[in-house]
């Protein structure tokens, strides 16, 4: 009989990864101000810290990868909208770079197409709106540039969302943020409910007309992380039609990792960092402090007790793969980096998943749902033009 993990290959090989987020745009910001030629990742970059490089890639059986055009939610206004401009910018460039093996990708037809070209489909999500600076006219310009999905809120409220690890403020989404959801419902975006609060994902899911997407976010019955999908959520995708893509973050999979992080996070801002930085000497604070505080250490099996309980919630149809590499400090042990996908497939192999059903989570249910959201676009648009609403008119 086949092992597990040489089935894993074989499937990934007809129905490869598609990942709802990675954030190595961001890392070659931090890093080395989007050099390219100072990270090269047409070569293996793990030396530099990074979990992402175009073997690695191949490695793990990646056919198309959104990356996070994020910035960091302290940026505000105009700023927040130029770094976000940066990072699409970088990313056009990467794909122009290797075109034999990227391919930028901007639609369902275009995910199909590069992988029937053997490369990977490149697609962009915005991660958080104070990206558009409260404006629809940027949102419409995102778009415009290849942006495919926005992320509401990233780890702050914004005006007219709430986020799920700040105070709630406006109890979900405002008439405003209600008309950025149907906005992008007309324009064929995703709305990605990562990082937002259980009551503005609820407020979402009312309001849009299109499948919704979690771009990385896992089960919270499993792990009671306010990051995390609740249980009424999770069954609310049927209906929507939407998606939710687990991600590999120890401390949002993991429960004995929430407290440790959280310590971890005071140390990092003790030593003038923000716990999200991934610069080599914030990453040194982050290695000095777990060696006098050895960290619980996520699996594979970590990610699959969500998967399991996500299938079962959900449904088959209604998940997905968004490991956030390069945007997090730590990883489960035996997904270290892109290339580590073959273990979570041979894990879920080995607890009697289906071909199937696993085909569904890489590939079909991500394609599935870009195409279901442009179906909506083409009936929305027909009825409605460009909304010119603005946050005074609808927020006062």
């Amino acid at each position: 009989m086949t092992e597990p993990l040489d089935r894993a290959r074989e499937l990934l090989a007809a129905h490869p990864i598609v990942d709802g987020h990675n954030d190595l745009p961001w890392a070659l910001r931090e890093q080395v101000s989007y050099d390219l030629d100072r990270r090269d990742i047409a070569t293996d970059q793990s030396a530099a810290g990074l979990h992402t490089d175009l073997p690695r890639l191949r490695a793990g059986g990646v056919g198309a990868q959104f990356w996070s055009v994020y910035v960091r939610s302290d940026m505000a206004g105009d700023d927040a909208v130029s770094a976000t401009l940066e990072q699409i910018d970088v990313v056009r460039r990467l794909a122009e770079r290797h075109p034999a093996d990227l391919r930028l990708a901007f639609t369902a037809d275009d995910m199909e197409a590069a992988r029937a070209e053997g490369r990977i489909a490149s697609l962009m999500g915005a991660e958080g709106g104070h990206s558009i600076n409260c404006s629809l006219a940027t949102l419409r310009a995102l778009y415009a540039l290849g942006v495919r999905y926005m992320t509401l809120t990233h780890n702050d409220n914004i005006p007219w969302a709430d986020s799920a690890t700040d105070e709630p403020r406006a109890g979900g989404l405002t008439r405003f943020g209600e008309e950025v959801v149907r906005e992008m419902n007309r324009l064929g975006m995703l709305v990605d409910l990562s990082h937002v609060s259980a009551d503005t994902m609820r407020d979402a899911i009312r309001v849009s007309e299109a499948p919704v997407i979690f771009s990385h976010s896992s089960a919270r019955a499993v792990c009671d992380h306010p990051r995390n999908v609740p249980d009424d959520v999770l069954a609310s995708l049927a209906a929507n039609g939407g998606v939710a893509m687990v991600t590999f973050v120890p401390k949002f999979v993991l429960p004995e990792a929430v407290a440790w992080t959280k310590a971890a996070d005071e140390n990092m801002r003790a030593h003038g960092f923000h716990p999200l930085d991934t610069k080599p000497e914030a990453m040194a604070v982050h290695q000095a402090f777990e060696a006098g505080h050895p960290r619980p250490v996520a699996t594979a099996a970590t990610v699959a007790d969500h998967l399991d309980h996500m299938r079962e919630v959900a449904g088959a149809d209604h998940i997905g793969i968004g490991g956030d590499f390069d945007g997090t400090a730590f990883t489960p042990s035996d997904l270290s980096d892109v290339a580590g996908y073959p273990n979570l497939i041979a894990e879920l192999l080995r607890r009697g998943w289906s071909e199937a059903d696993i085909a569904k989570l890489t590939w079909g249910n991500a394609v599935r749902v870009l195409r279901e959201a442009e179906a909506v676009s083409r009936a929305v648009a027909a009825r409605r033009g460009p909304s010119i609403a603005t946050i005074g008119q609808l927020d006062g």
